[in-house]
């Protein structure tokens, strides 16, 4: 049982009514509150939930039709994330109870103050190095419009603006990383067929790789609802097609790729975690044609290189630059 949890379940007796659990961890919290309906937007998570207890939780980025007196939000990583979430919690709770619980490491005391918003939060209990923060919302928001909050920046090209649509606790919100520039230096002379940008975020290397490669098919995937939103939305302001899916890692991918290109992610929530590039290393060659390509950028202290080469074939090191390398390998 997820730490957070188990605060909760301490306080078993506040949540034996309908209640919201947002972003809720894929373990048996479910279970323990049968009243309670949950919200996710990792998608991996939610098969996991929706596995064991089908139709009691949700994907997507925003609560959902469910009927809630009261919420938990359990707390995410990103400050901006956390406010749309609250609000959107708070805009359906006129006089109930809303609460956040999340681990000191993670900044639950300073993310309490966020909770101030709604009315006057108070602690409810600390334990398994998490806490657990109540308010009655006797503000009530207005309900928050997530496009409304999304930040757009505009990429120079070659053959033109790019502009990218970057919603709350998206990666590099608002921004594009030193990761995805390099690689975007590197795209030329891709296979012909159907390419996959993994791990999409605002969509940025799939809109560029459409825009490139305009005959070609491209798919892009991520975990995260709102990155998938952001993805959607970014290839919506170029007037560009693709193809946008949710899916948890690289066995969610489409079979018979020419090439898969990625900045992969190495966090999960407030955590750090290199299973999801692993993997996709490990996998990718059940999802390439022959001769396919495996393109990606990575930190430079990562030792990527024979893992590829275990797994896929020899692999070259395009560029090495401000701390982070380009990795190239075809299938055998």
């Amino acid at each position: 049982m997820d730490p957070r949890s188990e605060v909760l379940l301490r306080q078993a007796r506040l949540f034996e009514g309908p209640v919201l659990l947002a972003g809720l961890p894929a373990d048996d919290l479910l279970g323990q509150l049968p009243a309670a309906h949950g919200w996710s937007w990792h998608a991996g998570e939610q098969a996991q939930l929706d596995a064991r207890f089908a139709g009691r939780c949700h994907y997507g980025t925003e609560p959902g039709a469910a009927r809630f007196d009261s919420a938990v939000l359990f707390l995410p990583k990103s400050r901006e994330l956390t406010d749309y979430l609250l609000q959107a919690l708070a805009a359906h709770l006129a006089g109930g109870m809303l609460y956040l619980v999340g681990e000191k490491r993670a900044g639950i005391e300073r993310a309490s103050k966020q909770l101030a918003a709604f009315g006057k939060p108070r602690k409810l209990d600390s334990a398994r190095h998490c806490q657990l923060w109540q308010v009655q919302v006797a503000q009530v928001p207005l309900v928050p419009q997530l496009e409304e909050l999304a930040q757009q920046f505009s990429l120079q090209l070659d053959d033109g603006p790019l502009q990218v649509i970057s919603l709350p606790g998206v990666f590099s919100h608002g921004r594009l990383d030193r990761g995805t520039a390099l690689l975007l230096q590197h795209l030329d002379r891709l296979p012909a067929g159907h390419l996959l940008d993994f791990g999409c975020g605002a969509g940025v290397l799939g809109a560029v790789l459409k825009r490139r490669y305009p005959q070609s098919r491209i798919s892009l995937l991520d975990v995260d609802a709102f990155a998938v939103a952001s993805s959607r939305l970014t290839l919506a302001a170029n007037g560009l097609q693709a193809e946008v899916l949710a899916g948890d890692g690289i066995h969610a991918a489409p079979l018979g790729l020419a090439a898969i290109l990625s900045n992969p992610p190495f966090h999960q929530g407030v955590h750090t975690s290199y299973a999801a590039t692993e993997q996709l290393l490990r996998e990718a060659s059940g999802h390439l044609q022959p001769g396919g390509e495996l393109r990606l950028v990575a930190n430079s202290f990562l030792q990527y290189k024979p893992l590829i080469e275990q797994h896929l074939g020899s692999c070259q090191t395009l560029a090495d630059a401000e701390g982070f390398r380009i990795y190239q390998a075809s299938k055998r």
